[in-house]
């Protein structure tokens, strides 16, 4: 019987979600989800109820964080990058590392930073998109039925009939304006890319070397310094290779790719905003944490939990209070937060990134 081997990429820091997304607490072990767990707890949890093991692909900085949320993960289930270089190395390096454990597998790979709903839903499309990667030569993901035209995420075009429970990809779409998403979801067949894939591992590292030979050449090498002990090497290779996300480099070339439509509840809280629908909010709008007096407020995202937050008068604002940062900005500009993080990295205030 074919093994589904899971792997929880957990390596981005979320600079959208700044003052709370940091290097030291990155998006994925921030409490976000249901009833208070980080977000990479909660998928760890899904991703070993649909697994024979459970591996986590994160950068080597990242290792004691990581191991804060997760204690019972040992070394032989880290996948550690040296450092950050884009998703085709990130999930080339975990197929090349897992296929010496297991060359017949299935790896199943789930974001560490996306919030679910909907169990036996996500369940059914996730062993769906399992058994369609052990038992044909394809590359399967996962496409959520679009319930509004979201200009935050990327399309995957799969029109036709379902057949086996999966439809034939046509096209991957980057994201959209909003009028291309209202036409999007008014025409039916395109779906959600939520980056969950499934994919026999040698069928993977055929199509790094029909699309990706570079990054393939790249990462066997890095494989072989790092069976032969020399760690340093292996980081000075990594370094070396180019920096291409999976959808480009092979989502958006191959003719192998099929796709299992679903319709559970999910979110990628990619900003404040997003988080600010999610969240349960008062009779007016407002989405609260902590202790506050609001005036004449609505339909603000409104967290803190060291002082008291008055607010007089607002409409569609965000305030985020941490201990050393205030960030207060209209939620119709949530996408622009990590333009902050950027003017930090310039001016060199490292202490607040």
């Amino acid at each position: 019987m074919t093994r589904t081997l899971a792997v929880i990429p957990a390596g981005g820091a979320g600079t959208r979600l700044w003052p709370r997304s940091r290097s030291s607490t990155p998006k994925h072990v921030l409490p976000l989800g249901d009833h208070g767990r980080p977000l990479l707890r909660a998928t760890y949890d899904r991703a070993k109820s649909l697994a024979d093991e459970v591996f986590v692909l994160t950068e080597a900085r990242q290792r004691s964080i990581i191991a804060a949320v997760l204690p019972e993960v040992d070394n032989d289930h880290l996948i550690l990058e040296p450092q950050a270089r884009g998703t085709t190395n990130a999930y080339g390096l975990a197929a090349l590392t897992l296929i010496g454990r297991d060359p017949n597998a299935v790896m199943l790979a789930m974001p560490a930073d996306h919030v679910v709903h909907g169990t036996a839903k996500m369940a059914r499309a996730v062993r769906m998109a399992v058994q369609a990667a052990a038992t044909t030569n394809s590359l399967v993901t996962v496409g959520l039925k679009p319930t509004f035209p979201s200009i935050g995420l990327g399309y995957i075009h799969a029109p036709g009939r379902v057949t086996k429970g999966t439809l034939r990809v046509r096209r991957f779409i980057e994201k959209p304006d909003l009028a291309s998403a209202r036409r999007y979801v008014h025409a039916g067949g395109y779906f959600w890319n939520l980056a969950w894939f499934s994919w026999r591992i040698e069928v993977f590292i055929q199509e790094l070397a029909r699309h990706a030979p570079r990054h393939l050449t790249g990462l066997r090498k890095v494989i072989a310094a790092r069976a032969a002990g020399d760690e340093a090497a292996a980081a000075r290779l990594y370094g070396r290779l180019p920096v291409e996300v999976i959808d480009r480099s092979v989502m958006e070339k191959t003719d192998r790719l099929l796709l299992v439509p679903a319709d559970f509840d999910w979110a990628d809280i990619g900003n404040w905003s997003e988080l600010g629908d999610r969240v349960h909010a008062d009779d007016r709008g407002n989405s609260v944490e902590g202790e506050s007096v609001l005036v004449d407020t609505r339909g603000s995202l409104i967290l803190g939990n060291r002082r008291l937050i008055a607010a007089i008068g607002l409409k569609d604002m965000i305030i985020i209070d941490t201990e050393d940062a205030l960030l207060v900005c209209p939620r119709s500009r949530a996408q622009d937060v990590r333009k902050v993080v950027e003017a930090l990295k310039r001016a060199r205030k490292t202490s607040y990134l």
